[in-house]
């Protein structure tokens, strides 16, 4: 394996000399939490000064869990082949299994001896209920198991609101949340004591390449490679980029989908690469160092607090990627026939930003956020579309497809989720694009077809006199489709079922949108 130069620790060494080789080990289950530094659970398995012994569980068909999608474990390919190097750069060492996590879990216990396991906290039911059944199994072998809170700045059950139960809204869930202190991020550890593997188990773990999490031929992840870089230092790399190139302006410029004004965090806090809590101490001593920057830095911090607000309310309710949260929804007449899933999937539905959007997506497995609204709405609202199709579609397609924002953002943008917009809010993709891209550098670089329009008419073409159009060489039908729908016809339908589905409906309307 590739050596690795972990980043400087900014505290002692946490290795002693003198482990006896023979003594029980302490194993590290690594998950969600894939990175050296700010790892609680890798930090107090060194501290117990024995053997350290790492492993990974691919478990793809435990009751209750879900598949990782198609983009995702093409990230978890890099971000295992990573931490391997990172483990192994110290004097550890990382096995990897597949199968069902409790199955393994008590193998590896019991065949290593270990009198402790730690691991980082998931809050998904599926997931819960599988580390507490391992928790009483384990105890009552006389194994130690400790858990901690290694993926979110406040856990689900820490935030409440004066009557003790927890927020639905989301402003004064940020407003309590972020006058709470952040804990300080661990540093990374200098060196493992790393332990010996029995041969049995070495011989039942899988090489990273038997996983088969990138695809093979047709290689669709070839856009996704060009864009991403895995890995804990990847990560420490972009959010140094962050700070001294984006966070200056980032209020404004996080709107701007043609512009680089966002963090691209979303993939590697997804997948624990890095933790909430270094980006929450680096941001903060960015505002400190320099006050310019504390309206942009503090809108930065309340976006990182929603992704909390997103875990609290899938502890609260663990079916939130199936079952709309207000039960109201549940009569909302959706399209049988979802013809218009697959031009929407495709990037073919006539609207530029929309169309913009879905190829973005495609071709580098993210999506800018403010454009993730605008085809959310579109799905769930124009096409009529069931939100728990799109979020399905997302949920295979984004590098950083996670069980609380994934879901509860399709809800938020659908109108059944708590503290949603409301339904009635339906962004015009016409508005929408001649205001964030106003010069077209968005919709020309996705769908360059277009590129040739003026700005005036690149986000409405078909309002483009046929001689433009000519000249530009676009086709309406031909080159580039007509829409799918009209937005007038599209958004009294989607009222008509808001009707039947909530009653009658608020006064409003969707020009500001």
């Amino acid at each position: 394996m590739g050596s690795f130069v972990p980043a400087a620790p900014d505290g002692p060494a946490l290795l002693t000399d003198g482990i006896p080789k023979l003594a029980a080990p302490a194993l590290v289950w690594f998950r969600d939490d894939r990175r050296m530094a700010d790892n609680p659970a890798l930090r107090a398995a060194i501290a117990a000064k024995v053997p350290v012994l790492c492993f990974f569980i691919l478990d793809d068909g435990s009751p209750g869990l879900r598949p990782l999608g198609g983009a995702a474990r093409w990230w978890l390919h890099g971000s295992l082949e990573k931490l391997a190097e990172s483990l192994a750069g110290i004097g550890g060492e990382l096995l990897l299994f597949e199968g069902p996590a409790e199955q393994w879990v008590s193998r590896i216990a019991a065949e290593t001896g270990a009198t402790a396991i730690y691991w980082n906290r998931r809050y998904g039911e599926g997931e819960i209920g599988i580390d507490s059944a391992l928790k009483e199994r384990l105890g009552a072998d006389g194994v130690t198991v400790e858990s901690f809170n290694g993926s979110l700045l406040h856990e689900p059950w820490e935030i409440k609101n004066q009557s003790g139960t927890p927020f639905r809204v989301f402003t004064p869930y940020s407003r309590t949340a972020m006058a709470r202190p952040v804990p300080a991020p661990l540093p990374a550890p200098r060196t493992i004591p790393g332990g010996a593997w029995p041969a049995d188990l070495r011989k039942a773990s899988v090489s990273l390449s038997a996983l088969r999490l990138e695809p093979g031929k047709p290689n669709w992840a070839k856009g996704l490679a060009e864009t991403w870089t895995r890995g804990e230092a990847a990560a420490r790399g972009r959010l140094g980029d962050f700070l001294d190139e984006h966070l200056a302006g980032y209020a404004d410029k996080r709107e701007r989908p043609g512009i680089d004004g966002s963090s691209r965090l979303s993939p590697y806090l997804r997948h624990g690469e890095i933790s909430p809590r270094q980006v929450w101490h680096a941001v903060s001593a960015a505002m400190a160092e320099n006050p310019s920057r504390a309206t942009d830095g503090r809108k930065f911090l309340t976006e990182l607090t929603w992704r909390d607000f997103c875990y609290q309310i899938l502890y609260h309710q663990p079916d939130l990627a199936t079952r709309s949260y207000s039960a109201r929804f549940d009569a909302m007449p959706w399209s049988q026939g979802k013809s218009g899933l697959e031009p929407w999937q495709q990037g073919l539905t006539g609207y530029p930003i929309v169309d913009a959007g879905m190829r973005q997506l495609w071709q580098t497995g993210w999506m800018h956020n403010r454009i993730r609204m605008v085809v959310g709405s579109f799905l769930s609202k124009h096409l009529l579309i069931d939100w728990r199709d799109g979020e399905a579609w997302f949920w295979d397609t984004l590098v950083d497809a996670d069980p609380a924002n994934n879901a509860f953002n399709w809800q938020w943008v659908a109108g059944s989720g708590p503290d949603s917009a409301p339904f009635h809010r339906i962004f015009n993709p016409v508005t929408q694009g001649e205001k964030f891209d106003t010069d077209g550098a968005y919709v020309r670089r996705f769908v360059p077809e277009l590129a040739r329009l003026p700005d005036r008419f690149l986000h409405k073409p078909w309002d483009a006199p046929e001689t433009q159009r000519a000249d530009a060489g676009v086709g309406l039908g031909k080159t580039y489709p007509r829409p799918v729908v009209d937005h007038a016809a599209a958004r009294a339908r989607a009222l008509d079922a808001f009707r039947i589905a909530r009653g009658p409906v608020e006064s409003g309307s969707d020009t500001a949108a």
